[in-house]
């Protein structure tokens, strides 16, 4: 018995130790800076200029899903806040209106990049990287080189700056669609039936998975959060340039594939990005707050790409591992056709 709650404890907090690690490092900076990191400043900083990493993250979690990659996002980043600025500053179109252009747009994208992987059988990472490039040129066209600037209305801008009992709304807007999303990949057919894409796409079409469908899916999910990225950073920087956007590519490939090593070790989840995401942006905060350089940024971030895609590869060859372990266990002995009946009593 004692043994059996050991490896049920040892299970928990290997599947919780990224949220543990996070705690902790949370606790060491607030004990070294105990004036300037454990404050609501520093809890708001992070929920609002992360919320655009998390969204993209989850995007790129509900691609990888399906064993896809999108390394457009970034560059749709680039177009769509710039258009967003744009719409409003040089075409006088309402807010509303705005928003509706951006987030279709962010959708057909999605669209385009699954008709390429899926219709004309292009390589994910080849087929999102074109995509991405040209819209990127489209942001610099669209921009002239130049920075958007201008009167933004109040609704518009409400998207960073309204707070709700000390929280950005686009942090709450963040968790609903985690929530949402957590509710279609642990209860519904659907999440069920990406994962099972994900491990073996010819397995999925003779069990009558309809595999387009679904990933083309995956990939209009991902521009859509996308688009609320856009939107997001429109609001917070209020200022459209088409050379932002790259730099979120990698912290949102980060936060899918560590978010895979915890809750669910071995494939990707909601919380698990979210941990992840919160984790980068616990230590960044940290060390920028230390008085590290500019550069400490991508220096964390490309570390920890590598150190998350070798960590998701361990965790997924643990967890096929222990599935083909706990089938073995079950599988019921025959008996012995030598051994003596048993006897029959009266």
């Amino acid at each position: 018995m004692a043994e059996r709650k050991s490896h049920v404890l040892f299970r928990l907090m290997s599947n919780q130790a990224l949220l543990l690690l996070t705690v902790l490092l949370a606790l060491l900076f607030s004990v070294i800076m105990p004036r300037t990191f454990p404050t609501l400043l520093t809890v708001q900083s992070i929920l609002s200029d992360k919320a655009i990493v998390a969204f993209l993250a989850l995007a790129e979690m509900a691609v990888i899903s399906c064993a896809q990659f999108d390394l457009s996002i970034g560059f749709n980043v680039s177009l769509l806040h710039s258009l967003a600025i744009g719409l409003i500053v040089n075409d006088n179109l309402p807010w509303p209106v705005v928003f509706a252009i951006v987030l279709a747009l962010g959708v057909f994208m999605g669209v385009v990049n699954g008709l390429l992987v899926r219709v004309a059988k292009i390589d994910s990472f080849i087929a999102t990287l074109g995509v991405g490039t040209f819209n990127y040129g489209l942001a610099g066209w669209y921009t002239g080189g130049q920075q958007l600037i201008g009167n933004l209305p109040a609704g518009f801008t409400a998207l960073d700056q309204i707070r709700v009992f000390g929280v950005p709304f686009s942090a709450l807007l963040l968790l609903a669609i985690a929530v949402v999303m957590w509710i279609v990949f642990e209860f519904l057919p659907i999440g069920r039936y990406l994962y099972v894409i994900g491990a073996n796409e010819r397995t999925a079409e003779l069990t009558g998975i309809r595999v387009n469908r679904y990933v083309i899916g995956t990939f209009m999910v991902s521009g859509l959060l996308t688009a609320v990225a856009s939107l997001a950073l429109a609001a917070r920087i209020q200022v459209g340039q088409s050379n932002v956007g790259q730099e979120f590519l990698l912290p949102a490939f980060v936060g899918a594939l560590l978010g895979a090593t915890t809750v669910k070790p071995g494939r990707v989840n909601v919380w698990g990005t979210l941990v992840a995401v919160l984790i980068l942006a616990v230590g960044i905060s940290g060390i920028e707050q230390l008085g590290g350089e500019f550069y400490v940024e991508s220096l964390f971030n490309g570390g920890a790409l590598v150190v998350a895609v070798g960590m998701a590869g361990w965790a997924s060859r643990r967890r096929l591992r222990a599935s083909r372990d706990s089938r073995a266990a079950a599988r019921v002995i025959p008996p012995d056709p030598a051994a003596a009946p048993p006897t029959k009593t009266t």
